[in-house]
C-alpha cells in the first residue's frame, strides 16, 4: 500500500430518509382518536472537513466508498424517527474537490471548512402531519427520500509559501532538511524523492513553509518522469525557488540551460486553479535562483561563470551548499522577507470555516415536453418538486396516489399537459426517461378530500372506467392476431384454388 496519496476518486452516498408512519390513536372509550403517525428521521450527510492534522488522502484510497446512516422511520403515538448521523471525513488543507467533468466545486484550505458531498434524504411526513380540516384521518404517510449520491475527484495541492523546483539530484531534499525539521530521503541517485515533502522554516521574525517536489526533467508537463504527478503541489506557493546543480556529472547540462528547461516546464503546465480567487499564474510568481553544491571546487568555478548571466534575468541569485550548510542563513532570511512582501499583495481572503455544497438548480420551474420513443407518444414532466413528490409517494396506497394527483394539479402540471397537447390516456413520465415514474394520465376533474372513501382508498381511482395500458395493449395484439389469421386463411384458399366468381 502507498504511504502518500494526493489524488483519489470518492463515491459518497447520503443516508436515506425514514418513512413516515400511518397510525390511528387507539384508546379505550376513544373511538375517534385521530391520526398519530410520526415523521421519519432525516438521513445523514457525507461531509468533507478540513483537518490540519491530515497530510494525505490515503484513507480514501483504501475506502473510496462512503455512506452515511439512514434516518429511522416514524412510529405511532406521535413518535418521530431518529435522524441519521452525519459522516464527517477529514481532509488535509489544500484539497480541491472536482466533479466528474473536472469542474472545481470547492477549494478547501481554511481549517474547519466543510463541503457537503452527499446530503441525506428528507424524512417522510406521518399521517398526523398530513391531517387537515378536509382530510382529517389520512390513511397514508409519505415515504422518506433517498439520499444524494455523488462521485468526486479529490486532489491535494500542498499549501506552502516556497516551492523548491529543480532537476533530479539537484539538492532539493538536502536543502529542506538543512533549513527545517523535515527529514526526506536523501541519496546519491536520481528520483530519490518520490513524494512531496513539507517543512517549516523559522528565520528570525519570519516563519514560512517550504515544499520539495520530485525532480523535473524536460517533458515533465507532458507526463515524463515523476515531477508531472506532483506539479500541482507548487500551484499554491508564493515564491518559486530554482535549485540549480553546479556540480552535475552530466556534460550536456549547465545551470543556465537547466533554468531554461525548468521555466519551459512551468509555462507548459496548465493549472485548474485559475478560477479560484487570489490565484496567480506560475509564470507570474516571484523567482529566486539558488546555485547549490558550491563547496565543490568545480561547482564554485561554474557558479562564477554563470553568475552574471543569471543576474541579468532579474532574479536574486544565491550560492549555497546544502550539504556543508554554507549560505543558508542569508537565503532563509531573504526568502522570509520576500514571502512577507508577497503575502501583503494577495487579496484578503476569509479564513473562517464555511459550509459549502455542490451548486444546485434552485429554479422551481416545472417543464412539460412531448417526446416520441419506440413509436409511442410520451409527455415528460421535469422539475424538483414533482420529482420529489413522486419519490415520497407509496404507490401501493390509492389514497397516497390521489394525494400525489392533487399536488400535481395544484402545481399546474395538468394545465401544462393540456397546453402541450396531451389527451387522457397518454403516457406520462415524471423524472428522467431512465428511472422516472411512468403512468397513463387521467385528468383530475374533481379534487379534494371529500371524494375519499375508506382509509387508504380514493374513489376517483375506483370509478375510473378507462382501459389501462395493459388492456389496450392486449386488445391491440388481439386485433393483430385476428388480421394475421384472416390473411393466412385467404392465402390457404388461394393455394387450394378455391376462387368463386359471381354469376352473370
Amino acid at each position: 500500500m502507498p504511504s502518500f496519496v494526493d489524488a483519489i476518486t470518492l463515491y459518497a452516498a447520503g443516508g436515506n430518509g425514514g418513512h413516515g408512519c400511518a397510525s390511528v390513536h387507539r384508546e379505550k372509550f376513544k373511538p375517534l382518536g385521530g391520526p398519530d403517525g410520526g415523521n421519519g428521521g432525516r438521513g445523514g450527510d457525507v461531509i468533507l472537513e478540513v483537518d490540519p492534522q491530515e497530510t494525505t488522502l490515503l484513507a480514501f484510497h483504501r475506502q473510496p466508498h462512503r455512506r452515511a446512516t439512514n434516518g429511522q422511520p416514524g412510529m405511532g403515538d406521535f413518535r418521530h424517527g431518529k435522524n441519521g448521523e452525519d459522516l464527517i471525513l477529514p481532509v488535509p488543507p489544500g484539497t480541491v474537490v472536482k466533479n466528474q467533468n473536472g469542474k472545481i466545486l470547492a477549494d478547501l484550505t481554511a481549517p474547519g471548512t466543510r463541503f457537503i458531498a452527499a446530503a441525506g434524504g428528507t424524512g417522510g411526513r406521518g399521517n398526523a402531519a398530513l391531517a387537515s380540516k378536509r382530510r382529517k384521518a389520512p390513511g397514508f404517510a409519505l415515504l422518506g427520500e433517498p439520499g444524494e449520491e455523488g462521485e468526486y475527484r479529490l486532489e491535494l495541492k500542498s499549501v506552502a509559501d516556497v516551492a523548491l523546483v529543480g532537476f533530479p539530484s539537484a539538492g532539493k531534499s538536502s536543502l529542506i532538511a538543512a533549513v527545517s525539521a523535515a527529514r526526506p530521503k536523501i541519496a546519491d541517485y536520481p528520483f530519490t524523492t518520490l513524494v512531496p515533502n513539507l517543512g517549516v522554516v523559522q528565520a528570525g521574525q519570519y516563519r514560512y513553509t517550504i515544499a520539495d517536489v520530485p525532480g523535473l526533467i524536460p517533458g515533465a508537463a507532458q507526463g515524463k518522469g515523476l515531477g508531472h504527478e506532483f506539479l500541482r503541489h507548487i500551484e499554491r506557493c508564493t515564491v518559486i525557488v530554482h535549485i540549480l546543480d553546479t556540480a552535475t556529472l552530466e556534460t550536456d547540462r549547465d545551470p543556465v540551460n537547466d533554468l531554461k528547461a525548468l521555466e519551459a516546464e512551468l509555462a507548459e503546465y496548465s493549472s485548474d486553479l485559475g478560477t479560484v480567487e487570489g490565484y496567480v499564474p506560475l509564470t507570474e510568481r516571484p523567482r529566486v535562483i539558488v546555485l547549490n553544491k558550491t563547496d565543490v571546487p568545480d561547482g564554485a568555478a561554474l557558479a562564477d561563470m554563470v553568475r552574471d548571466e543569471l543576474k541579468e534575468l532579474g532574479y536574486p541569485v544565491f550560492e549555497i551548499s546544502a550539504l556543508a550548510h554554507q549560505g543558508l542563513s542569508k537565503l532563509t532570511y531573504a526568502l522570509g522577507e520576500l514571502v512577507e512582501k508577497e503575502r501583503a499583495k494577495l487579496p484578503q481572503l476569509e479564513d473562517e470555516a464555511v459550509i459549502l455544497r455542490p451548486a444546485e438548480n434552485e429554479d422551481q420551474e416545472i417543464t412539460v415536453r412531448e417526446l416520441h420513443a419506440n413509436g409511442e407518444q410520451i409527455f415528460q414532466v421535469r422539475g424538483r418538486r414533482p420529482e420529489r413528490w413522486v419519490k415520497q409517494t407509496d404507490f401501493a396506497n390509492d389514497e397516497a396516489i390521489g394525494y400525489l394527483a392533487d399536488r400535481l394539479a395544484r402545481a399546474g402540471v395538468e394545465e401544462q399537459l393540456f397546453e402541450a397537447g396531451a389527451t387522457p390516456g397518454v403516457t406520462v413520465v415524471i423524472g428522467p426517461m431512465d428511472g422516472g415514474v411512468i403512468f397513463d394520465w387521467e385528468p383530475t376533474m374533481q379534487t379534494g378530500a371529500e371524494l375519499l372513501g375508506a382509509r387508504g382508498t380514493d374513489l376517483r381511482l375506483e370509478e375510473n372506467t378507462r382501459k389501462t395500458r395493459e388492456e389496450k395493449r392486449a386488445e391491440y395484439y388481439a386485433r393483430m392476431d385476428a388480421k394475421a389469421a384472416a390473411r393466412e386463411e385467404l392465402w390457404t384458399e388461394r393455394e387450394a384454388g378455391i376462387w368463386t366468381e359471381p354469376e352473370d
